[in-house]
């Protein structure tokens, strides 16, 4: 989101609930990247982190005349965001969830000398890079679906202990202490096994052919690689306070923020366009 005070958001937020689409149009594109992101790593796919950011956005847009003021706008979005996520069960994962255990059984055990060349042109480091980003971030998946929104409000968006508490409903104390333990479980795991981020003999290079065949990445479909990255200080200027992090922050540099898809975008600027949106709008205002 762009740096707005809450006077500027509330007036943008008065403008669109009365109709001016311009004003919803510029909320919409503030909320855009940080919804997209946080469903990337509560869901751990980019198909369905862009399905879920359609239906956040328009949960905001059709909600948006609920917004009172009592919390930043920022705040707001991602109460709804996680509120939507905690219980999204049309994701890859929600019936099947991975685990640490999982993991670690594949790392030591996979035969991944046994799989030929799959790569089909495409360069190994290329691929290794994408399986990197890949599984640290279905890696998520292994936590409950709370664990995950505290680690990735916490170490991604370094979200306040305040404010994290009350999107999650806790206190700011157990919200510290749980994150916490969840960061040095984390932390705990990639130094036992990975190799990118710990001192483990895992390699992404070593095992991309490995990855491929069990459907894990796709040298055609290379969702990360080609994605456009956000510096990491942007996302974390959306945030009205901030709190010190541990030292456990560089074993999590795979939380990286990206732009939403093109293909959210278009979709929801059709929607921007579309009789529909004045129909809701019409319904809210009554």
């Amino acid at each position: 989101m762009d740096k707005k005070t809450n006077e500027e958001f509330q007036s943008l937020i008065e403008k669109a609930t009365a109709g001016d689409k311009k004003a919803l149009e510029t909320l919409i594109a503030d909320a855009q990247d940080l919804v997209f992101n946080l469903s990337l790593r509560m869901l751990g796919t980019f198909p369905d982190a862009e399905d879920a950011t359609q239906d956040i956005l328009l949960k905001i847009i059709t909600h948006l005349s609920s917004f009172r003021g009592d919390s930043s706008f920022t705040t707001w979005v991602f109460r709804v965001a996680v509120n939507h996520l905690k219980n999204y069960k049309k994701h890859m994962f929600a019936h099947h969830a991975p685990s640490f255990e999982y993991y670690a059984d594949d790392i030591e055990n996979g035969n991944i000398q046994d799989v030929p060349d799959l790569t089909q042109n495409v360069e190994k480091d290329i691929l290794a890079e994408e399986l990197k980003m890949s599984c640290t971030n279905v890696m998520l998946q292994c936590l409950d679906v709370e664990s995950r929104c505290i680690f990735i409000l916490g170490t991604m968006f370094k979200a306040d202990s305040r404010i994290a508490g009350d999107i999650l409903q806790m206190t700011p104390e157990a919200y510290r202490q749980r994150l916490s333990r969840i960061r040095k479980k984390m932390a705990d795991f990639l130094g036992q096994y990975c190799g990118e981020y710990g001192g483990g003999r895992c390699k992404c290079t070593d095992r991309v052919n490995y990855a491929i065949h069990n459907h894990r990445i796709d040298p055609l479909r290379l969702d990360y690689v080609t994605a456009s990255e956000i510096p990491l200080k942007t996302m974390i200027e959306t945030k009205n306070a901030m709190e010190d992090i541990d030292d456990l922050s560089q074993d999590f540099s795979f939380c990286k923020p990206y732009r939403s898809p093109e293909r959210t975008k278009h979709l929801l600027q059709e929607f921007l366009d579309s009789t529909q949106l004045s129909i809701i709008q019409k319904t809210e205002r009554k």
